[in-house]
């Protein structure tokens, strides 16, 4: 054991309390195989990234209630220690439609796709492609439409189409079928993420090899059949939820979300060469969810029993707080009797020279500050308070309940939500100090005996929902200036190309001040692809300014 991992041993044996140094080594060795077992299970290939709904997000689902149970835990989902929910992850054509031209069926996604803003109906007819008939479909050629608009950042071809469409139902049309002859990229495909309302006549676009085989005839009277079904995609995800029951008014939740990113396949991946790879996810949030696993241990033998303790490992997480959203809307106990709520999500990353831990959601109650001293030097961290109850991660779902929150975080790192993000990177002996920290605030939470009082704070606002434009940039969460600190810049995209570097702090994006996450994402939804603007940002000491392109 190196000096510096001694003095950090001598803090953590002050904060955790009455053990001996004899029983104290002893439970760490414990804890530390467990941890190791538990992340390294849950950040296995075989798990294949947990995505949510996916057979890996079950594996780790069985798994984590299996802990739950050996850690003596009473089941408190809705099937068992199991609560599933729903996931509408955008639309999808139904398995009942079909397309085909003088008597060949074309392929969804190979030969045409239909616009997610399409009309549902069936189509029986002989329309001549050269003449726009009442009562008929009508044929739209994007060639001339895209060779006019061709040096134009502005347009928006989908749009153009919509607006076409709508005037072509207007004029009897039954159905619009869209086809590019140009040698132009129109980048037209099915977007099951388009929440547009749909029209009242199909619209359908017939991919260029199809076009050539079908359309390449002006003159021709062709026999089309049609039935276009467009529907909800969904999938099932399910919290694990397990309960202390010490028969006290009170209960406190802790929580962790054991979701990732599968292969990136939601769009939430931060690698953009285009490959297909397991995103383990061992930090995010491996780490949290064997911290609540160990925590589940702590609490069911510990003396404090004040309160009663609800654990709840989330899925959904990654694709905005879903699993949480729907524990707050159907609890399975009485919200009402929560005295806080308790995230840990990013745990397993403590940086051994900075000795980071941000915990944010400080501001959401006035007793946090009996339990968190930052400048407590018994302590193994440097403590950087967030006063905030609303971020990026499940805790935000209970602070939108009014419930005091606090979120524990070890930072930002190059492979968050990178397929490089995997077991033998995590930081075991400072995660378990951490997981001692939080159980030493819950343990002294205890002896007050008290329940705590709610306090609202400023939110940063998330969105479940893609901007139209993104910059480019990872956000420094832990960053407690004004402005917005990048704590990774993508190639290739508009900050990269703006000259931005890791560390600049953005302080405005055209007219728009950027003194927050909140802010910065406000600023962000005013831009489209394609516009130019102005960005101000702070390089050390420096202010600059470039232009930039969305």
């Amino acid at each position: 054991m190196t000096f510096l991992h001694s003095r950090v041993f001598v803090a953590f044996l002050l904060i955790a309390g009455t053990l001996n140094a004899q029983k104290q080594k002893k439970g760490d060795k414990e804890m530390l195989a467990s941890l190791k077992t538990n992340i390294g299970y849950l950040a296995d290939d075989k798990l294949e990234g947990r995505r949510t709904g996916t057979n890996g997000e079950k594996l780790a689902m069985e798994y984590i209630g299996e802990q739950f149970k050996a850690a003596g835990l009473l089941p408190k989902g809705t099937e068992g220690y199991f609560q599933p929910f729903e996931v509408n992850e955008g639309k999808q054509l139904n398995e009942d439609s079909y397309f085909s031209i003088n008597g060949t069926a074309l392929q969804n996604g190979k030969d045409y796709f239909p616009f997610t803003f399409s009309g549902n109906k069936v189509i029986d007819a002989q329309p001549a492609m050269a003449i726009q008939e009442p009562e008929m479909p009508w044929f739209v050629d994007l060639k001339d439409i895209l060779e006019e608009n061709k040096q134009n950042p502005h347009f928006d071809v989908s749009e153009y189409i919509k607006k076409n469409s709508l005037r072509a139902y207007d004029r009897g049309a039954t159905a619009v079928i869209v086809y590019n002859s140009s040698t132009l990229n129109d980048q037209l495909a099915f977007d099951a993420r388009d929440k547009s309302e749909a029209l009242k006549v199909p619209v359908v676009y017939i991919y260029k090899d199809a076009a050539k085989k079908f359309l390449s005839d002006a003159t021709a009277t062709l026999a089309i059949k049609m039935k276009i079904s467009i529907g909800d995609k969904k999938r099932t995800g399910h919290n694990v939820v397990g309960y202390i029951d010490n028969k006290a008014p009170a209960t406190v939740i802790l929580g962790a979300h054991f979701d990732h990113l599968g292969y990136g396949e939601d769009g939430n991946s931060m690698l953009r060469t285009g490959e297909k790879l397991i995103h383990n996810g061992a930090d995010d949030n491996a780490s949290g969810t064997a911290a609540l696993i160990e925590l589940a241990k702590l609490l069911s033998t510990s003396k404090a029993k004040h309160n009663n303790y609800l654990f709840i490992a989330f899925s959904g997480e990654e694709l905005g707080l879903f699993g949480s959203k729907y524990f707050t809307e159907h609890p399975t106990i009485d919200l009402q009797s929560t005295t806080y709520m308790i995230n840990m999500d990013m745990v397993g990353r403590l940086n051994d020279s900075t000795k980071a831990l941000t915990i944010g959601g400080y501001g959401t109650s006035p007793q946090w500050s009996s339990v968190i001293n930052p400048k407590d030097k018994k302590i193994p961290f440097v403590i950087k308070l967030d006063s905030s109850g609303a971020g990026p991660s499940d805790h935000t779902s209970f602070y939108r309940k009014d419930i005091p929150v606090l979120f524990f975080f070890t930072g930002q790192h190059k492979d968050y939500h990178r397929p490089t993000d995997d077991a033998d990177r995590i930081n075991y002996e400072g995660e378990m100090l951490v997981i001692n920290y939080v159980n030493n605030i819950i343990t002294t939470l205890n002896k007050q005996d008290s329940r705590l009082s709610f306090t609202k704070t400023r939110e940063t606002q998330m969105s479940t929902t893609s901007f139209k434009v993104t910059l480019g940039i990872m956000p420094d969460y832990t960053f407690d200036g004004a402005g917005v600190r990048a704590d990774g810049v993508t190639d290739g995209r508009p900050a990269a190309r703006a000259g931005l570097k890791t560390g600049d702090i953005i302080l405005q994006l055209g007219e728009n001040k950027v003194t927050s996450l909140e802010t910065y994402m406000q600023a962000l939804n005013k831009f489209s692809k394609g516009d130019k603007t102005k960005v101000k940002f702070k390089r050390g000491s420096e202010l600059k300014e470039a232009d930039l392109e969305f």
